[in-house]
């Protein structure tokens, strides 16, 4: 079975746990309990330890949440050289929000990376659908890199 080791990080109140639930099918959604989540720093290098994806979530509605996304994306994608298919991000739209993509403006390099909107009260399939696209690619690229390496033991 193969296995991949994706993370989900993000600013605090940004909906991590309840995609996390959602997309694992884990529990119905709630509402807001926050969840203690690993806040120290000093415990991003294990958990980030042979991680091959990375999804950075955040409430589009937050101003702040966008400038701080480019932290998570600094310390969870780019210190381990993960390539942009690797990172996933979603700006999820919590219940009663009103959705406007449009006006979402990122700054470079998360400009280059695939942006999901997500409302789990309208649009729930919208993000499954895109999670597990992102989630084969992973699979895939694990899948080339486990074969790459049993080629080179091989030879």
């Amino acid at each position: 079975m193969l296995k991949a080791k994706i993370l989900f990080v993000g600013p605090c109140e940004s909906g991590k746990t309840v995609l996390a639930n959602f997309l694992t099918e884990s529990s119905d959604i709630t509402e807001y309990n926050p969840t203690q989540g690993v806040r120290f720093e000093s415990c991003w290098p294990a958990l980030m330890k042979d991680s091959q994806g990375v999804v950075i979530i955040f409430n589009a509605d937050i101003p702040s949440h966008l400038k701080e996304i480019e932290m998570w994306h600094s310390c969870f994608v780019q210190q381990q050289l993960l390539q942009d298919n690797q990172c996933l991000l979603i700006a999820h739209h919590k219940p009663g929000s009103g959705v406007d993509k449009s006006s979402l403006s990122l700054a470079a390099p998360l400009n280059k990376l695939k942006l999901v909107h997500s409302n789990l009260e309208e649009e729930p399939e919208e993000i499954r659908v895109e999670f597990i696209k992102y989630l084969k690619s992973i699979v895939s690229s694990v899948s080339e890199s486990r074969d790459r390496e049993e080629m080179s033991i091989i030879t």
